[in-house]
C-alpha cells in the first residue's frame, strides 16, 4: 500500500512506500529541494555524506543542491560520466574505489543527484559497497522523477543487455523537485514524458485523457500541469511497487514498451536513444503487437500512437534485420526459459504479462513499426487494423 498526505504549508505531497527493508517517502513538489538536509537529518546520524552527480548535472544545479544540503559535517561530491554507455561495472567499481579513498564506512549516505543513470549507478553502489550504505534520490530528471527513482531497482548493463546486473536495494528517501527540470535540456524531458505515457496507459485511463488535452501545456513545463502530474505518476509507480517490490508478477506492467526499448537500445550500443525515447519507440510496437494479436483496439492504438507523435520526432529505427532485434530481446530479464515476455495493454488504462506471443507475429511487428510510423503521415500512417 501506499498513502499521500501534504507536507507543511508548502503543498508538497509525501507518498509512503512499502519496503521489505522499511518504508520509505517519497516528497514531491515545487520547494522539495530546499527542505533536504531537513527531511535527511530525520533519517539519523550518519559518518560521512557523498554526493554522487554528474558534471552537466552539477554545473546547472549545484547552488541549488548546495543551499538544501547544509548538513552537518563534511559532504563530499564525487561525480560520473550519466550517459548510458558508462552504465556498466567499471563505473560502478570506479565510484566503489571513490568512496574508499574518501573513507566512506558502513554509517555513510550516499545520495544521487542526477538523472537515471546517475541513479542506477549510485543505487548499485550503495547496494554492494560494503554489503549496504544508506541511499538517498534526488532526481533532476523527468524520467527519473516520475519512474526510475521509485522502487529499488539498481543496476548497470552489459554489452549482452540492459540493466543484467543489479541488486533491489529501495532509498531511505526520494526528494523529488519540479523546479530542479528547469534546466533540463528539451529532449531529455520530451524522453521523460514517454514515462508519464506509459503510466497512464497501464493504469490510469483518466489520466491518459488528461495528457491529450494538455499535451502543450506540458510541452511547456506549465508549473500547475507538472505539479499535479509529477505526484500523481509518482503514486502510480509506488502503488505498484509497494504490492511487488521485486517484480514477481504485477510490478511487470511497468515493463510496458520495455521489451522492445531495451532491445533497441542494445543494438545501437547505447549511443542512438535517450531512454524514454527508445520507451516510446516501445510503446508503439506494443501498441501495434496487442492489436496484431487481437488484444489492443484500434482506436487505443490509434489513441497511443498519437499521443507519442506528439512528444516529437524519435530518433530513427536502426536499420538491422527483425531477427537481431528478436535475439536482442532474449538476453531480456523478462525472459523465462527462453520464452519471451511482453506487457501488453487490452484498453488504455490496464495492462498485464503475456508469454504465449508467436514469435512471427513479434517479427512481423518489428518489421512493420518503422515503416507505418512515417513522419509525413497521419497518426497512424497507413496503419488501420
Amino acid at each position: 500500500m501506499c498513502y499521500i498526505e501534504n507536507v507543511s504549508q508548502m503543498k508538497l505531497k509525501r507518498i509512503s512506500v512499502k519496503s521489505s527493508l522499511g518504508n520509505y517517502s517519497v516528497i514531491a513538489g515545487a520547494g522539495t529541494v530546499h527542505r533536504a538536509a531537513q527531511e535527511i537529518a530525520k533519517l539519523g546520524r550518519f559518518s560521512s555524506i557523498h554526493v554522487v552527480s554528474s558534471t552537466k548535472v552539477w554545473r546547472a544545479l549545484s547552488k541549488s543542491i548546495q543551499r538544501g544540503l547544509q548538513l552537518p559535517g563534511k559532504v563530499h561530491f564525487h561525480r560520473m560520466n550519466d550517459g548510458e554507455s558508462a552504465k556498466n561495472l567499471r563505473t560502478a567499481e570506479l565510484l566503489s574505489r571513490v568512496l574508499v579513498k574518501s573513507g566512506a564506512d558502513r554509517k555513510s549516505l550516499l545520495i544521487a543527484v542526477g538523472g537515471g543513470v546517475v541513479g542506477d549507478v549510485a543505487g548499485f553502489v550503495a547496494a554492494i559497497y560494503l554489503r549496504g550504505v544508506a541511499l538517498v534520490h534526488v532526481p533532476t530528471t523527468l524520467v527519473a522523477q516520475v519512474d526510475s527513482s521509485i522502487g529499488g531497482k539498481t543496476g548497470v548493463n552489459l554489452p549482452e543487455g540492459k540493466n543484467l546486473v543489479g541488486a533491489f536495494y529501495p532509498p531511505r528517501l526520494v526528494l523529488i523537485d519540479p523546479e530542479l527540470l528547469r534546466t533540463l535540456p528539451d529532449r531529455e524531458f520530451r524522453g521523460g514524458l514517454a514515462e508519464v505515457i506509459k503510466h497512464a496507459i497501464i493504469a490510469d485511463a483518466p489520466m491518459f485523457g488528461m495528457l491529450e488535452q494538455n499535451m502543450e501545456k506540458i510541452l511547456r513545463r506549465d508549473r500547475t500541469a507538472l505539479g499535479l502530474l509529477i505526484p500523481r505518476n509518482v503514486a502510480i509507480k509506488a502503488r505498484v511497487v509497494s504490492r511487488d517490490e521485486r517484480e514477481s508478477g504485477l510490478r511487470e506492467i511497468l515493463n510496458f514498451g520495455h521489451t522492445f526499448a531495451h532491445a533497441l537500445e542494445s543494438v545501437t550500443r547505447y549511443r542512438r536513444y535517450q531512454h524514454g525515447e527508445a520507451v516510446a519507440w516501445g510503446m508503439i510496437a506494443a501498441a501495434f503487437l496487442g492489436h496484431e494479436l487481437g488484444l489492443t483496439r484500434t482506436a487505443d492504438v490509434s489513441r497511443i500512437v498519437a499521443l507519442i507523435r506528439r512528444l516529437g520526432p524519435l530518433p530513427g529505427w536502426p536499420q538491422v534485420p527483425a531477427t537481431t532485434l528478436l535475439n536482442a530481446m532474449r538476453s531480456d530479464k523478462k525472459t523465462r526459459s527462453g520464452i519471451l515476455r511482453f506487457v501488453l495493454s487490452p484498453r488504455i488504462g490496464e495492462a498485464r504479462s503475456y508469454d504465449t506471443v508467436p514469435l512471427h507475429v513479434v517479427e512481423r511487428v518489428l518489421h512493420f513499426t518503422p515503416r507505418l510510423i512515417d513522419a509525413s503521415a497521419g497518426p497512424l500512417g497507413k496503419y488501420r487494423g
